[in-house]
């Protein structure tokens, strides 16, 4: 089978043409390794956009091809995508795939997948509607546009991956399909842990783009009252600082006073490798969105079987669910959230032990990529 992926490859937003190899969001990375894992029963065509030159290698894997796009300015979000789609659609024609899968409605990749004029079908990675919504966004920002055109795009689509119940539920009004498929853990997170034990005192951990829709001010504020109480601990954040914002601009200021207490750092973007080992050092992770489609990095907190406090919302119910050492609470409860970590650091922190092999059953890379392969075959076969 011929599969043409449209995904984002991550140069592109982040700017950095002048690294030589792609590199893409978490959930499409964990599903190429198992496409790759598949071999021959697959020949994989990635196309990604791009505004500026980049590095466009032939291939990424035996059976993955790669296609670099070069699109002006003018074709992106200002003219609705519309020089993505073209590029795209003649890219496809010369590619002719089987089926097209276009990856997430955040940028050109759902819309450009829906025109390409080849049987397809989507993933939602995150529900645009629904964080328009959230951020209340006025008309014609780009949160407002992101949302109507993912409506639009799930009404012409074949079907569309759904990776949470919670997700389904936002998707299945406006679309003719729905499939219940959760996002996979790229296959690093499935490696046996480097180390044994984490170290003393417990580091609780926090991943994610520091944004209201996150919460890192309102965490931090819990590990406040924790430390307040006498608890030895320390919270690290990790990943992208947005200090120019007014949420980021107030949780830095606070972020500063705890880490001058000594409990409280931020560790910046990391890496897969330094993410693993921070992991792995870690007691905890502590993952309270208010809005949330998936939630891998639980799913990736869990394989490395750290113990789990997360909010209940989205996909991190269905990830939590019988496995070892998640606690879930609802989203807007704070002092349980307290109260359960307070419980834990008091039984001495004791971390789950069979958490990765539920993680690896049910989110591996392969496993996940198979069933990628059934859905294909039934829309090919209506």
């Amino acid at each position: 089978m011929k599969i043409a992926i449209l995904t984002t490859d991550a140069r592109e937003p982040l700017k950095d043409y002048k690294c030589p190899a792609p590199y893409f969001g978490t959930a499409p990375e964990a599903l190429l390794q198992g496409f790759d894992a598949l071999g021959g029963q697959v020949e994989v065509h990635v196309v990604s956009c791009f505004q500026k030159p980049a590095v466009f290698p032939e291939k990424i894997a035996d059976n993955i091809w790669y296609h670099g796009l070069l699109v002006p300015k003018i074709g992106w979000m200002r003219t609705l995508y519309q020089g993505c789609v073209r590029a795209v659609r003649n890219a496809l024609r010369e590619i002719r795939p089987d089926i097209v899968h276009g990856q997430g409605t955040e940028r050109d990749c759902a819309i450009s997948a829906v025109y390409s004029g080849f049987p397809n079908v989507l993933t939602i990675h995150g529900n645009m509607k629904a964080i328009a919504k959230f951020y209340r966004a006025s008309p014609g920002s780009f949160h407002w546009l992101a949302a109507r055109l993912e409506t639009l795009a799930l009404k012409r689509t074949v079907g569309v991956f759904c990776n949470s119940a919670y997700t389904e539920s936002l998707v299945r009004p406006r679309a003719r399909r729905v499939w219940r498929v959760p996002n996979p853990l790229r296959q690093s997170f499935l490696a046996p842990p480097a180390k044994a034990q984490p170290v003393a005192p417990p580091i609780f951990l926090n991943v994610g783009a520091l944004e209201p829709r996150k919460r890192q001010s309102e965490i931090l504020a819990v590990a406040r009252n924790l430390r307040q109480r006498g608890f030895r601990f320390e919270i690290q954040f990790a990943g992208q600082a947005e200090t120019a914002t007014g949420y980021g601009a107030n949780f830095m200021r606070q972020l500063a006073e705890a880490q001058k207490n000594g409990y409280a750092r931020h560790r910046g973007m990391l890496n897969t490798v330094e993410l693993i080992a921070l992991m792995d050092e870690a007691s905890a992770l502590v993952h309270f969105p208010g809005e949330e489609a998936f939630g891998l990095v639980v799913a990736e907190a869990l394989a490395r079987n750290l113990k789990l406090f997360a909010a209940a919302t989205g996909g991190i119910v269905e990830i939590a669910q019988d496995a070892d050492g998640a606690e879930t609470l609802s989203a807007g409860d704070w002092n349980g959230l307290e109260n359960a970590i307070a419980r834990w650091l008091e039984a001495g922190c004791p971390r789950p032990k069979g958490a990765a092999q539920i993680m690896r059953a049910r989110y591996a890379p392969e496993v996940i990529a198979r069933r990628h392969l059934e859905i294909y075959r039934e829309v090919l076969a209506l």
